[in-house]
């Protein structure tokens, strides 16, 4: 008789799968936190000037984009290439400006209204007197923050 003899049949204990879905759940939730969707799809081309100076845009949810540009190829055959400006998801008119700022603006909470910026994404082949139209209207419409926006120029 051996002093030290083996256990036999004593299986690993299993492992519990009962707290698995709340694990799924907690990352479901978490990824749906955390991911940012698209505000827009662009319906104009826009090619950005290269800038020596830029500053960062600190609060997204603060600022409205507005696109000017040429309407991209789908877009061609029913609105031709002379440049246009885009509201979110839309091709408008320098006139309906003002209610795209309202709308933004009853979003957002009362106190941080006074941190609404603006940011024009201008192609660099647009002509100047569409952007003076446009910085019109936002001057008139009491939107005085305005950010231009452009890529960082590369040495």
């Amino acid at each position: 008789m051996s002093k030290f003899r083996k256990k036999g049949g004593k299986a690993s204990p299993e492992i519990s799968t009962a707290s698995l879905p709340d694990i799924i759940f907690m990352l479901l939730f978490f990824f749906m936190v955390v991911t940012v969707l698209r505000d827009s799809s662009l319906k104009v081309d826009v090619k950005t000037p290269n800038a020596t100076e830029l500053t960062k845009l600190e609060k997204k949810s603060l600022v409205n984009y507005i696109y000017i540009g040429r309407p991209t190829e789908q877009y061609r055959k029913t609105y031709g290439t002379k440049p246009r400006i885009q509201l979110g998801d839309k091709f408008s008119k320098i006139e309906d400006i003002p209610l795209f700022l309202e709308k933004h603006k009853s979003k957002v909470s009362e106190n941080m209204r006074g941190g609404i910026k603006t940011s024009l994404r201008i192609d660099k082949s647009v002509t100047m007197g569409i952007v003076t139209d446009v910085k019109l209207a936002l001057r008139r419409a009491g939107q005085l923050l305005v950010n231009y926006s452009a890529k960082p120029r590369v040495d």
